[in-house]
């Protein structure tokens, strides 16, 4: 009996020596936009494989620099990085989910989901040239409504922002005078406007500024419960931003030919696609200075990749094709 309990006791100690020498914490940091299913996917993947997660919303731009400079096990990004960057940096890219970036509005007497706008008004809307909100170039879109003499009042990303890069990309595609004065990128020189930093940052900028317009991530906007705009699709019809506009979009776009997984999903053709989309990306190196915690990446966006469509469906994000997540898990790089 006495065997027993000792062999007994010892069994569970070697188990638990065990389990803890296969749990692993893997860091991360980048964008705001894929911080919050970031942290669901930690959650899930520590109680079914045991890997933590520690992830840090910084924005995009220092994403790339983390992950370049190795002092991350992931960077996270939602502008892509070029195919020669990646090379000379060592980093594989690939997508996680897709989101949709909506435009919120703070107009007086505007009931949520009410207003239309289309990109050309849009642009002109953060260029300075349409400074109120009874302009004409706005009633045009909007027969009917009674829209108020109110200052404009944009406000911007002040950190270096993939979810900027998505945006000035969006309005360099559907206005040139935009695209030939500002262009695009996670940083610009905008027109005006106040700054602030992350999608909560912007959102609750926008609630607490009458006239305010902004531009942040659906699951921001939604649970700010701020009024998000209708937009001017490709076709030409408006439409309104939730789960059914972004799932068409992710049907519609061209997987074939994304170099490194950059898909383009600004603006593209097909029924009911909401024009502002964009997948968000990990970088992880390619030859990990810590074998074991380079697997630990890759087994934690493995299982997140196979089963986390319900937190990713849950936060309002639109998951990967299944083919698009079968090519990530096996092009892994050997190493």
């Amino acid at each position: 009996m006495q065997l027993t309990r000792i062999f007994g006791a010892l069994s569970l100690s070697l188990a638990l020596t065990c389990g803890v020498s296969h749990a692993a914490t893997i860091t991360g940091a980048g964008s705001s936009f894929a911080a919050p299913i970031y942290g669901a996917w930690g959650e899930t993947a520590k109680k079914a494989i045991g890997t933590s997660i520690n992830y840090q919303s910084v924005g995009s731009g220092a994403g790339q620099n983390q992950a370049i400079a190795r002092t991350v096990d992931f960077g996270a990004s939602d502008k892509p990085m070029d195919a020669a960057k990646l090379d000379s940096s060592k980093l594989y890219q690939f997508p996680t989910v897709m989101g949709g970036i909506v435009v919120i509005v703070n107009v007086p007497g505007i009931a949520p989901g009410k207003l239309k706008l289309d990109g050309p008004t849009l642009a002109g809307l953060y260029d300075g040239s349409i400074s109120t909100w009874d302009d004409q170039r706005i009633a045009a879109l909007n027969p009917g409504l009674k829209l108020p003499d109110s200052d404009v009042a944009p406000l911007h990303r002040a950190d270096a922002s993939g979810t900027s890069y998505v945006f000035t990309s969006y309005l360099s595609k559907v206005s040139a005078s935009w695209k030939g004065k500002f262009g695009a990128g996670t940083s610009i020189a905008w027109a005006g406007g106040a700054g602030a930093r992350g999608n909560d940052g912007v959102a609750a900028g926008v609630k607490e500024s009458e006239g305010g317009i902004g531009y942040v991530e659906y699951a921001y906007a939604s649970r700010n419960h701020l009024n998000m705009v209708q937009l001017r699709d490709h076709d030409g019809a408006f439409i309104a931003p939730n789960a059914a506009s972004f799932a068409a979009s992710a049907t519609h776009a061209d997987w074939s030919h994304a170099d490194h997984y950059a898909v383009d999903l600004l603006d593209i053709a097909g029924a009911n696609a909401w024009p502002i989309m964009s997948a968000t990306f990990v970088l992880v190196p390619t030859n990990p200075a810590d074998a074991t915690q380079g697997k630990a990446v890759k087994d934690f966006f493995s299982y997140a990749l196979k089963s986390g469509n319900p937190d990713a469906i849950k936060l309002d994000y639109v998951p990967l094709p299944q083919s698009v997540k079968d090519a990530i898990v096996s092009g892994w790089p050997k190493n």
